[in-house]
């Protein structure tokens, strides 16, 4: 199995407060890896240093091969291949559902306007939403806007998706159906890094659990091992408030 991201001994420290003492993880293609903790854990942080929205205090990370802890490192070639998803959709206002996804693939010379057209209504008609297309983000609901947030991340094409959070800020209605779209994805091979607190996602869909608190990872296994079977005193106090 190919490993895609591997982290060794990460540390992230904002000023004197320690958010992540010392991370050590690896991930290979096509697998499906949930994060799971209480606020405040470090989760959200782990995944910002793993395509450098956050510059690691200490440690390695590794993506594709390419140490992207190095400053020599084009950080921005290897970003190409990573998409992300927000809780906050950060869709562009002025721009509509089709020119959003095009965007990237079109500035970066990854695509031709019409290549990033077609690719962007094949990628709609997946997520459900073709018929959006000339639609603006503020014409859509959250779901709608996540699932064109989604959308746009695999315009790009990219090895890996990390979802940081991705219904946290979707009314419990709307949860549902960008859950239904990362399934797909699941299910089709790619690999996927997700921050969640939707504890049903992670036991259906995750190869593998890791809970984290206190920027450790405390508890790693089969959703099976981390939901039913551990033994750590503080997963079990966690999974017994949000289960």
């Amino acid at each position: 199995m190919n490993v895609k991201v591997e982290v060794k001994n990460l540390k992230k420290s904002f000023h004197k407060l320690n958010v992540l003492n010392g991370i050590d993880l690896t991930v290979y293609e096509g697998e499906v890896v949930c994060i799971i903790g209480p606020s405040g854990s470090g989760k959200s942080t782990l995944l910002r240093c793993l395509n450098r929205l956050e510059d690691a205090t200490g440690g390695q990370v590794i993506v594709d091969g390419y140490d992207i802890t190095d400053k020599k490192t084009n950080i921005n070639k290897v970003r190409e291949k990573i998409g992300m998803v927000f809780q906050n959709f950060n869709l562009f206002a002025h721009l509509t559902v089709l020119q959003n996804i095009m965007l990237a693939p079109v500035d970066l010379k990854i695509m031709s306007k019409e290549e990033a057209h077609k690719t962007a209504i094949e990628l709609l008609k997946r997520v459900g939403l073709e018929d959006k297309a000339e639609c603006h983000p503020h014409q859509l609901s959250g779901g709608q806007q996540q699932r064109v947030a989604i959308a746009r991340a695999l315009a790009m094409k990219p090895d890996i998706m990390l979802f940081d959070e991705p219904t946290s800020a979707l009314d419990p209605e709307m949860v549902g159906e960008v859950l239904a779209v990362m399934k797909e994805l699941a299910s089709q091979g790619m690999t996927m890094i997700c921050v969640t607190h939707e504890m049903g996602f992670a036991k259906e869909v995750a190869d593998r659990v890791i809970f984290i608190d206190e920027g450790v990872i405390m508890e790693e296994g089969t959703p099976e091992d981390v939901f039913t079977n551990t033994k750590n005193p503080r997963a079990i106090d966690f999974l017994n408030k949000v289960l």
